[in-house]
């Protein structure tokens, strides 16, 4: 919406309010006029229901004003003695218009010294509800949000099952775009798998100052600049142009900042002809081919520290049942002469359990030659351990992905990319055919502008162009999980106002591959309470978390106990 619809809207609403309530304004002692006055007829109506005049701030805030119309329509209800059940879930129910009908159908009196405490037990409980989701939103949305890693792209420095809090404020807040949408639901609903919001109307959205920019080597969560999946339902046949704030979150670590040239040379990534160095907390991942005469063994790439590796195995079915009860284990398979089935499987392999229950032959085998996603130090061990012939990392030369990288045009690859230049705020690039497939989608999807190709020139906002300057800054995001990671390799630059947040804290961290079962094996308790960024090797602060609780309880213990004597 522009900012006149916006006005215009604006200015309809209040007429709505109004019309609804201008006698319980006079019957308040008021003047029916102020109910009609933008912003001072808010902050009559807190007046008026005996609550702060703070509160008015809150209508204005995207989502916490939907709920607090919710807490306003109930209050108000409740100024002119409309305090029971039936009373409260009309007011819910109908958005409010069932005070329409108190306005000007029902000869109700202003209470103007009533009592704040619910008078029934589901107001009570709806107040407190309310006023719970309320603090909770305006934390979700500006403080702090919970995140979970759901991907491996960063494996090693952060794991998939690793639950983060996200600072909002580290670089700024954003206010919301979306203005109708479930409180702390980012883009579906769970249970019915339908979207959480509504696309229209769409606000203008601003970023609060933040504590620090973006530094390179940083850790980010943005929403995924191109994300058009619809993975509600029938996912696999839809897309869906999603709101800027309600695009999946990725994080991705960057590498690259506004205005810096960035190349990729056999893996290593050089930022202005210099190559990139790291803290000792990244762990940087890439396949490598290990060899071995006698078998490349699992147990040797488990020992590295390797989870992603495919393992393989000769089995032999008797039975149908055996093979429905393994193909959830199985990612391909292929037929042998002698009638046994060659099994190709993640590193988790086929379980004992399994096997055994099912009385299956089977053999793992170990291959002469297979691939692996190791860390350099994990490259280390194997290669000093004396159990291999030989360990290379695999480098992609150009030519060997077509033309999958972006800006989609040219022959780079994974390990052999660019140069490329990151735009920068109120800087300006040359346009021509070389230069505009990296930045026409910047110019239009991001910055709002018509782009047109015609007669061999370029055309924004029906004027000839031969250069662009940037509204905002971008950013070039990677994985530390180099060849296993969906980034700006393949997408792009990420725009400033994508960005959500700075992961700062790991609070619960569970492997995904150890069945609840076995819980205490389940749960990575040296990640519990470990920050995310700094130099050295992770700390976990859980048990300084357990002795300040058990401190705490302890304290309260003796307080009530105290207290009960007195």
């Amino acid at each position: 919406m522009t900012a006149l619809q916006w006005f215009i809207f604006f200015l309809v609403v209040q007429i709505i309010h109004g019309l609804g309530t201008w006698k319980l304004y006079e019957k308040a002692g008021r003047k029916s006029w102020e109910a009609f006055i933008p912003v001072y007829n808010s902050i009559v109506l807190m007046k008026i229901i005996n609550r702060p005049t703070w509160w008015t701030a809150l209508l204005f805030i995207p989502i916490i004003n939907l709920i607090m119309f919710i807490v306003v329509w109930v209050e108000t209800l409740r100024s002119f003695g409309k305090n029971s059940t039936k009373d409260t879930l009309l007011g819910v129910l109908t958005l409010g218009f069932y005070i329409y009908y108190v306005n000007y159908f029902e000869n109700v009196e202003y209470i103007k010294d009533r009592s704040l405490v619910a008078k029934t037990q589901v107001g009570d409980t709806i107040s407190s509800l309310l006023y719970a989701i309320v603090v909770a939103t305006l934390v979700h949305t500006y403080v702090m949000q919970p995140f979970t890693i759901p991907t491996s792209s960063l494996e090693k420095t952060l794991l998939v099952g690793d639950f983060l809090f996200v600072s909002k404020f580290h670089y700024g807040a954003r206010t919301p775009k979306t203005a109708v949408a479930l409180p702390m639901v980012h883009d579906s609903l769970l249970v019915v798998k339908e979207k959480s919001y509504l696309s229209w109307p769409q606000l203008p959205s601003f970023r609060f100052p933040g504590i620090q920019s973006i530094k390179r080597n940083d850790i980010v969560v943005f929403n995924w600049p191109i994300d058009t999946v619809y993975f509600f339902r029938d996912a696999s046949h839809r897309h869906i142009d999603k709101p800027l704030d309600k695009r999946s979150n990725y994080v991705k670590r960057c590498v690259g900042l506004p205005g810096d040239n960035l190349s990729i040379k056999n893996g290593d990534i050089f930022i202005n002809n210099k190559k990139q160095t790291y803290s000792d907390r990244t762990k940087l991942q890439f396949i490598y081919k290990v060899k071995s005469k006698n078998g490349v063994s699992t147990e040797l790439i488990k020992e590295s520290g390797s989870t992603e590796f495919s393992r393989t195995y000769i089995a032999y079915f008797e039975s149908q049942e055996q093979i429905d009860a393994i193909i959830p284990f199985v990612k391909s398979s292929y037929s042998n002469p002698d009638k046994s089935a060659t099994l190709i499987t993640e590193s988790n392999g086929i379980p004992d359990n399994v096997a055994i229950a099912l009385s299956l032959n089977i053999k793992e085998i170990y291959p002469l030659e297979r691939e692996a996603n190791l860390t350099f130090e994990g490259a280390e061990k194997i290669k000093k351990s004396g159990l291999v012939d030989s360990i290379e990392k695999i480098i992609l030369p150009k030519e060997s992905q077509s033309h999958s990288m972006f800006p989609h045009n040219n022959d780079w690859s994974l390990d052999n990319f660019g140069p490329i230049y990151i735009p920068e705020a109120n800087k300006t690039v040359v346009l021509n055919k070389e230069t505009l497939p990296f930045y026409k989608r910047l110019i239009t999807v991001y910055e709002g502008n018509k782009l047109e190709e015609k007669w061999g020139k370029i055309y924004i906002n029906d004027k000839e162009a031969t250069n662009y300057t940037f509204k905002q800054d971008y950013y070039w995001m990677m994985g530390d999980n180099r060849h296993n990671s969906e980034d700006s390799r393949y997408w792009g630059f990420v725009p400033f106002d994508h960005v959500v947040g700075k992961p700062v804290f790991i609070w619960w961290s569970v492997d995904p591959n150890v069945p609840w079962s076995k819980a205490i094996d389940k749960v990575r308790w040296d990640r519990l309470f470990c920050t995310v960024g700094g130099d050295g090797q992770p700390t976990s602060y859980f048990k300084y978390f357990l002795i300040a609780l058990v401190l705490w309880f302890g304290y309260d213990f003796y307080k009530r106990k105290k207290a009960k004597k007195a």
